[in-house]
């Protein structure tokens, strides 16, 4: 399986005809926050296949299109903030937004927040585990768990109840933006247990083989 993961930022070839030389055997993308609607749309519109994707902490609820319309969704994609979903045999959840850095930010929540959207997953989590023998193979989130691929400033501090999520339920990918890669030095990929933490910023190819 090969997957292709966005986030943060609309790169140019992509968001071209390129995108389609260059994808077009991509089984499945994922958007991992503060990509724009026409983004998204154009994605899933050239390359045809399923797109799941979660808001991150600039995403709006409202959007104006370069076409001067307003949409509160991406057409053609599938906001899986805060559910589950399979495709094909895939078990995927996801859990957008950023920690609370200011009393009205959208899409932004404590780590207290964070653990009760966490836990309307879990019976839905468990459910899969005794049916299919696991839990969930791909979390995609906007923030990365704490103390993993997070930054030192309040805005860009993972969330602890995440660490917690991946001991309990054990994905093989968590998937998540939020942090911009500056240097070829900074830290992209962690592993945790079972679970394989990526920074997809602003995109990545993942070829996973023996996916379910």
């Amino acid at each position: 399986m090969k997957i292709l993961a966005l986030s943060d930022e609309v790169v140019d070839f992509i968001y071209s005809a390129q995108v389609k030389d260059r994808f077009d055997d991509v089984d499945l993308v994922l958007g991992c926050g503060d990509l724009p609607y026409y983004y998204l749309e154009f994605v899933v519109t050239l390359l045809n296949k399923p797109l799941y994707f979660v808001p991150g902490n600039h995403d709006t609820p409202s959007q104006t299109l370069p076409d001067g319309r307003m949409a509160k969704q991406a057409e053609g994609c599938v906001n899986l903030d805060r559910a589950v979903a399979r495709e094909g045999r895939l078990i995927l959840a996801g859990l957008g937004g950023s920690i609370r850095y200011r009393p009205d930010g959208a899409h932004q929540y404590t780590d207290g927040e964070m653990a009760a959207r966490i836990a309307s997953l879990a019976p839905r989590l468990w459910y899969n585990r005794l049916r299919y023998g696991r839990a969930l193979d791909i979390l995609i989130t906007h923030s990365p768990p704490l103390g993993i691929h997070d930054g030192a400033d309040v805005a860009h501090r993972g969330f602890k109840s995440f660490n917690s999520l991946i001991r309990n339920f054990k994905p093989r990918y968590l998937l998540h933006g939020h942090s911009h890669i500056y240097r070829h030095t900074d830290v992209t990929r962690t592993q945790m247990g079972a679970t394989e933490i990526l920074n997809v910023y602003p995109y990545r190819v993942i070829e996973w083989e023996g996916a379910p």
